[in-house]
């Protein structure tokens, strides 16, 4: 049983990918994630799409985070400490 868990550890560090559902033509612009992550503290390095979210990387407190947001509302979905 510890292994199963295990074994479903390195999935996560693929990413978090299941943001939304809508068109990406319908997308709100991948700079207003940044922005959310900015008032949110983090100094934002870069982002990128991960399936149907915005990843953004961001440093805060001296750690890296990966930050899932959701380009339909821009709903932070998930967030990974590096």
């Amino acid at each position: 049983m510890a292994f199963g868990v295990f074994a479903a550890a390195p999935a996560l560090a693929d990413g978090y990918k299941d943001c939304t559902k809508i068109d990406k033509a319908s997308w709100k612009p991948a700079s207003e994630a940044e922005a959310k992550a900015k008032e949110a503290g983090y100094e934002v390095r870069r982002s990128k799409v991960e399936g149907s979210c915005y990843e953004v990387y961001g440093v805060k407190g001296g750690k890296l985070f990966e930050l899932f947001y959701s380009p339909e509302d821009l709903s932070l979905k998930h967030t990974i400490a590096k």
